[in-house]
């Protein structure tokens, strides 16, 4: 390890042990879901975020509140952008007519995704109905997303999508239901509310008009717009439900997240669309042109730490800097916001390409691979001081969640016109493609660790090199006996079920996670790959039959299992049908449904209709 790595351990072991405590409050999305590793190789990520306040013996009603006038008003209300929305470069592919073979194999692909969804989406109907979510191996409820039916209300435009409508109309009817005006828990994660609920009922009416579903989007948006009456319009994103129906004062925290402050702008910015209402337009906006005034005077100028200061509003102190975990969505908003209201907000696309010339100068970088495929990642950047110069180290890792920056530079490369985005965006995708095929089971863990090569243009495979960085980052330490040292790392190789070119796995984990098959759809589509609905398929496969069970699927806690199954978590977050089955679903279906020049799609699969002359 270098010696600047070496002098900072400690200080990114506890800045780690820090957000994991800020950050293990949820997502089992499991968001941002993820805890994070620390230098030492410990516990890794998790799309983490349940709510974790205490939860009270019955439901508490904040509908008092919600009549009364703000305590904190806002003074000059920003107003939603006129104008004609300009004609943005087309991002879909143009796709040829299909072979008869072609097609019933894509048909054959898709019935057996459709199948899986349908299994899971009866046995939450018979066992787990309006509960947030399915125990997948025994069959009992849990809720813990507000006790709202997050499963429910997350796949209601998968079900639209996949033709299921009488299953959707059943469920339409059971959400309009649902108040949201009060639950038992007392801590309520803002971030996971808006993306899962807020924008599964945008998405649902988007696509089916079904007004019922507006007026609960409205109703989850007033809702949530409580948590933004403090002082400075900043919201509390870890929201204390109870406190706020007792009408007890709030103020933003001084500790929050990069992702959970700044991803409100999609399902915002809509709901004010939709309703002609421009609260909720300013609201996010009063974040985005905070986090824009800042931009370039962060300690990594270009882009935003992973832990900022919403009650000052200091958005560039903290020294860790990633696409990924705890900070993913903010990146993943920039170019969805500008695509959404048709260029009518420019900061967005200014936004978007500030931080990826960062990003991609110091974050991205080419893993050293035993085939020597061209291929990127994306790691976290600690940012210190030397000499009174800034330094930067690079923490090489490959994380799940971030493989959803491969889709994303795509897509914001197509919008800005950068074929330099579209093809690391590419690479990027390739990245996470390699790390599926590369595991025993065919699926990629939540986070490893990987040697970064020393030139993007050349990275020759050097297994001695990497046995080395084996024990290095084991912690056994190098010594000058160089074949001992290689024993070592024979030793950890098998007892840790290491393949070649992984240097660690500290989160062996699979929680059904979408970001992969996410950035192959969207390549996809962009580029018109033939080659991806092939590898698509093979990590469907690979996904259903290890986490198949009697009733649903399941996230496994060990994808390095060489024989037999991995050991399950008996979890089935609402994103597995709302985002993950819904990829692979679109992946395998005819490329107008859901166009992406018509549509741009939230964090949580949800696809709103873009503003288009």
């Amino acid at each position: 390890m270098p010696p600047l790595a070496r002098r900072w351990g400690a200080a990114l072991l506890i800045a780690c042990v820090t957000c994991f405590m800020l950050f293990t409050s949820h997502r089992n999305l499991e968001l941002a879901r993820l805890r994070f590793s620390s230098s030492s190789g410990s516990s890794a990520i998790a799309h983490d975020n349940h709510e974790t306040g205490p939860e009270s013996s019955s439901p508490v009603s904040i509908r008092d509140r919600l009549q009364k006038p703000p305590q904190y008003p806002v003074t000059k209300m920003r107003q939603l952008p006129t104008g004609t929305p300009s004609r943005l470069p087309t991002v879909q592919a143009t796709f040829g007519p299909e072979s008869d073979n072609d097609r019933k194999l894509r048909l054959e692909r898709q019935a057996a995704v459709k199948d899986a969804f349908l299994r899971c989406w009866n046995s939450y109907r018979t066992k787990a109905w309006m509960s947030d979510e399915l125990e997948p191996v025994t069959g009992g409820r849990k809720d813990t997303f507000g006790g709202w039916g997050a499963t429910l209300v997350d796949s209601l435009d998968t079900l639209w999508i996949m033709g299921l409508k009488d299953q959707f109309h059943e469920a339409v009817a059971a959400a309009a239901n649902i108040s949201f005006e009060a639950t038992s828990r007392a801590e309520i994660n803002v971030f996971e509310t808006n993306i899962r609920y807020l924008g599964g009922f945008l998405a649902a009416y988007d696509l089916s008009g079904d007004k019922r579903l507006l007026q609960k989007a409205k109703e989850v948006g007033e809702v949530l717009y409580l948590a933004f009456d403090t002082p400075n319009r900043m919201p509390q994103t870890r929201w204390n439900f109870h406190d706020a129906a007792r009408g007890e004062r709030q103020v933003a925290h001084d500790a929050v997240l990069l992702a959970e402050i700044g991803s409100f702008s999609l399902e915002f910015i809509r709901l004010s669309m939709l309703t002609g209402d421009p609260k909720w337009f300013d609201a996010v906006q009063n974040i985005m042109e905070a986090l824009q005034k800042q931009q370039q005077k962060t300690r990594l100028p270009g882009m935003w730490p992973i832990v900022v200061d919403a009650r000052r509003q200091d958005f560039g102190r903290h020294n860790q800097y990633t696409l990924g975990a705890m900070a993913d969505s903010l990146y993943e908003y920039l170019p969805k916001s500008h695509a959404l209201v048709g260029g009518l907000l420019p900061m967005y696309a200014d936004m978007y390409k500030a931080s990826m010339d960062t990003a991609i100068r110091y974050n991205l970088f080419r893993p050293m691979l035993p085939d020597q495929k061209d291929v990127l990642m994306t790691g976290m950047v600690l940012v210190g001081s030397e000499n009174g110069k800034r330094v930067t180290q690079l923490r090489p890792e490959g994380q799940h969640l971030a493989c959803f920056t491969g889709g994303m530079l795509a897509l914001g490369g197509k919008l800005v016109q950068n074929d330099t985005h579209v093809h690391k965006g590419e690479q990027l995708m390739d990245g996470c493609v390699w790390a599926y095929k590369s595991m025993p089971l065919g699926i990629m863990p939540e986070v490893f660790h990987v040697l970064p090569c020393d030139s993007t243009n050349h990275c020759p495979w050097d297994e001695e090199k990497w046995k080395l960085a084996v024990v290095d980052e084991a912690g056994w330490g190098l010594t000058e006996n160089k074949e001992n040292d290689l024993h070592k790392a024979d030793r950890i190789i098998n007892h840790k079920r290491l393949p070649q070119g992984f240097v660690s796995i500290p989160d062996a984990r699979y929680i059904l996670r979408p970001e992969a098959i996410e950035s192959v759809f969207l390549l996809y589509r962009i580029t018109g790959r033939r080659d991806l609905p092939d590898s698509a398929w093979a990590m469907f496969e690979a996904i259903d039959s290890n986490t198949r069970t009697e009733l649903a699927n399941s996230a496994l806690l060990d994808v390095t299992v060489k024989e037999g199954k991995s050991p399950m978590s008996h979890s089935m977050e609402s994103f597995w049908l709302g985002e993950t089955l819904k990829y692979f679903y679109l992946m395998f279906s005819e490329s107008d449904l859901i166009n992406l020049d018509e549509y741009v799609f939230n964090t949580e699969a949800h696809p709103f209709k873009r503003l288009v002359p």
